[in-house]
């Protein structure tokens, strides 16, 4: 795309803006920050799962050192037998239409959202029940210790009014209250006057949905107050603006098909399986081979770190899982002992199949791109070929069974974990979509869901990924070659102070407006 055509769209674009946008006194802002909810912005079908809702409260909230915080529970306590959470909340919170927030809409919400399937981890419920106007029970099945992270991602939505319209028109209790949507294009929100929390300083927040290269375009105008961006853009700081870097838990990784090609098909169709991933010698060569400490330095120019696991530094992530990496020699080895012998072109060959495979990824995301021609100069030499491909969503839906997959994920809740490898939710959605199966890993995460608290689920998380024999990590059954974790980085306006940032999740949900109420305009 030509310059002259970004800064064309960049104006088309902000242009609709009104002036007032940019006055002296800075109560609106204008975001490039991506994150467009396609579903819309309903809890129950999802919204929030990463980063706070923002239109909605959660019960509990997680601080900048990701500490629980009440948020409308001013108590919670899990009775003896693990099966009953009882929950008490504020009294002063009111919905964005003005009417009052009582336990019923928190009963409702749970309630509803674990009958919608849109929210993991919730199909456990067996009722929700308000006592009183302050008091919610909620009982489950069977122990499920991380159900308890619903209390922070589950934004509450009105029992009254709550209908089929709510994604595109949401009523909630959170510090804003969506105005306009044009989907593809903005999102306009305002403060809500009845929030019961600290106000925000912004009335008015402007989300824009363009590409990385117009975004970029319109903060070099000025247009943009707060902008995402790749990493091969986080030395080009426009004037004006100041760059901030955010921790982050979001990673990149390879999906491998786990399952043979047997003509089997998921629920949607698509073909399941592959021939190649399915032979355990190339999954580990392939993470054997890949140098990560070179991708973070020359595809994120440093702004991130090599990934082993899923959970990278996080208390329920086994480091002892890692396995050596970085090493061609190991990984011919691997093949040879394997039986993969190289063909006259280079390719190595087993039982007359190529080692030949496609890696599909988002289309239009740069990282991604960059990481998947990069991971594949890596392993050519090894006689394996990995053929990047950018696809729409909804082609990757049709082929992320039976191809290399290279998803993001990265969360606070260690249940992505869980939900990663499971094999209840194979061909369901974007979790284990290679049909990944370990019974020894299944039995690890029962035991950690049956613990009494989040700390004591840690050792069995962990054990699940390595226990000494197998698990899902690299030196067991090598699912996935995981790549790197990210870094977040962020322009704002150089008189915008963001505060404290958290570390943050995968980048759905806008995870850097989680501090909004503590954001400050510090110019005359």
């Amino acid at each position: 795309m030509s310059r002259r055509r970004l800064l064309v769209g960049s104006a088309l674009l902000v242009g609709c803006l009104a002036g007032s946008a940019f006055a002296a006194e800075k109560t609106e802002l204008v975001l490039a920050v991506q994150g467009e909810a396609e579903k819309g912005y309903d809890p129950l079908a999802g919204w929030g799962e990463y980063g706070h809702p923002l239109f909605q409260s959660t019960l509990l909230t997680r601080d900048a050192d990701l500490k629980p915080q009440p948020d409308l529970a001013t108590s919670w306590q899990l009775s003896d037998d693990r099966l009953t959470w009882t929950v008490r909340i504020r009294t002063d919170a009111k919905f964005s239409d003005g009417s009052e927030l009582s336990a019923e809409d928190v009963a409702f919400t749970f309630d509803k959202a674990s009958r919608s399937g849109g929210v993991a981890d919730l199909a456990v419920l067996d009722s929700a029940r308000a006592t009183d106007k302050t008091t919610v029970v909620l009982k489950l099945k069977e122990p499920r210790i991380t159900f308890v992270e619903n209390f922070f991602s589950l934004g509450i939505v009105p029992a009254k009014t709550y209908g089929s319209d709510y994604a595109r028109r949401p009523v909630g209790s959170g510090p804003y209250t969506l105005v306009q949507w044009d989907k593809g294009q903005q999102l306009i929100v305002e403060a809500n006057p009845y929030y019961y929390g600290k106000k925000p300083a912004f009335r008015k927040l402007t989300f824009l949905f363009t590409s990385e290269d117009t975004s970029f375009a319109a903060a070099q105008a000025g247009k943009v107050d707060v902008l995402a961006v790749p990493a091969g853009l986080a030395d080009k700081v426009p004037s004006g603006m100041k760059r901030h870097v955010a921790r982050s838990v979001d990673n990149r990784g390879l999906m491998f098909p786990m399952v043979p090609a047997t003509g089997r098909t998921a629920p949607n169709g698509a073909p399941v399986g592959n021939d190649i991933t399915a032979d355990p010698a190339i999954r580990h060569a392939i993470n054997a081979a890949i140098d990560r400490n070179a991708l973070v330095t020359h595809v994120l120019l440093g702004h991130g770190t090599p990934a082993y696991g899923p959970a990278d530094g996080l208390p329920w992530s086994n480091p002892q899982a890692k396995a050596p990496s970085g090493s061609l020699e190991l990984a011919k080895k691997i093949l040879d002992d394997a039986g993969w012998k190289p063909g006259r072109d280079g390719v190595r060959t087993k039982n007359g199949k190529q080692a030949r495979i496609q890696v599909v990824y988002f289309a239009g995301d740069s990282t991604r791109q960059a990481l998947a021609l990069a991971a594949a100069d890596m392993v050519r030499p090894l006689g394996v070929v990995l053929e990047p491909a950018g696809k729409s969503r909804d082609e990757t839906a049709r082929l992320r069974h039976s191809n290399i997959v290279l998803y993001g994920w990265g969360s606070h809740n260690p249940l992505e974990v869980h939900n990663l490898y499971n094999p209840a939710l194979s061909g369901t959605g974007s979790y284990n979509t290679g049909y990944y199966a370990n019974a020894k890993v299944e039995a690890h995460f029962r035991d950690a869901q049956k613990a009494g608290s989040i700390e004591d689920s840690y050792y069995h998380w962990q054990q699940a990924e390595w226990d000494g024999e197998t698990g899902y990590g690299m030196r067991g059954d090598a699912a996935w070659a995981w790549l790197v974790n990210l870094e977040h980085i962020y322009f704002a306006n150089a008189c915008l102070d963001l505060g404290k940032l958290q570390i943050e999740p995968h980048g759905h949900g806008w995870p850097i407006t989680a501090g909004i109420s503590d954001w400050k305009w510090t110019c005359p």
